[in-house]
């Protein structure tokens, strides 16, 4: 556990010794912002939640977590730093997981950031902070869906921008796979693929967050999600390490 969150901490540290950090989180902070108020209809629609909030959080975190994903391990293996990151007294997936929880926590960070939002609502009526905070976990938890695919896909490829595109077209497939489009389109065509696509879309889970429902089967589906492509990560960083 030392070993992993000594990685994590560095981790942690090497975003913000670069701008990266601080243009993520202003663009992230800008584009939630303006889409709330402007697209999301935040005043004109008379209700005094984050819904508009929570329905553009994925699609938001679509392209700015492979942003951040893309270096985790393509970036090492460019430098040729991940031999000396693989020859620490710590084991393989602790190194793995180390960096995704440095990624999850960044991600956590600029969240915590969007506060004025929920001051904001507040101010305006009386909101049911519960809902809003099991909105909020739901966010957490596709980031670190996204960001679990993009580590994974990080690993292998030595360049950055190959990443950054495989990681955007995954996980664009788990966002639209609930999608109305797609499910009626597969519901016509193939029936049986219908409820798999609901069942693995990552909107559709965080809606039911969104409402205020947390269910054992929505964390059960983050958990398992996050556990497999963290497993696809160890076995991509053990099969490159070497080239």
């Amino acid at each position: 556990m030392q070993g992993m969150l000594n990685v994590a901490r560095r981790e942690l540290a090497g975003y913000f010794a670069t701008p990266v950090a601080y243009v993520f989180i202003v663009i992230f902070l800008v584009l939630s912002g303006a889409l709330t108020f402007t697209l999301g209809n935040f005043f004109g629609r008379g209700t005094a939640d984050l819904q508009p909030f929570f329905a553009f959080v994925p699609w938001l975190f679509l392209f700015l977590v492979p942003a951040i994903t893309m270096r985790l391990w393509a970036e090492e293996r460019r430098l040729g730093t991940i031999e000396l990151l693989l020859t620490l007294p710590i084991a393989q997936w602790q190194a793995v997981v180390g960096k995704f929880l440095a990624a999850w926590a960044f991600c956590a960070i600029a969240l915590v950031l969007t506060f004025p939002l929920i001051v904001t609502v507040n101010i305006l009526g009386d909101p049911d902070n519960g809902v809003i905070a099991t909105g909020y976990l739901g966010c957490l938890l596709v980031a670190g869906a996204y960001l679990a695919i993009g580590a994974a896909l990080s690993a292998l490829t030595k360049n950055q921008v190959i990443a950054f595109v495989l990681a955007v077209a995954v996980c664009f497939l788990f966002a639209a796979a609930g999608s109305p489009v797609v499910t009626e389109f597969l519901s016509k065509n193939i029936p049986s693929l219908a409820d798999v696509a609901r069942g693995l879309s990552v909107t559709e889970r965080l809606a039911a967050f969104s409402r205020g429902v947390i269910s054992a089967r929505d964390l059960l589906f983050f958990a398992s999600f996050i556990a497999v492509w963290l497993f696809a990560n160890t076995l991509a960083v053990d099969a490159r390490k070497a080239d």
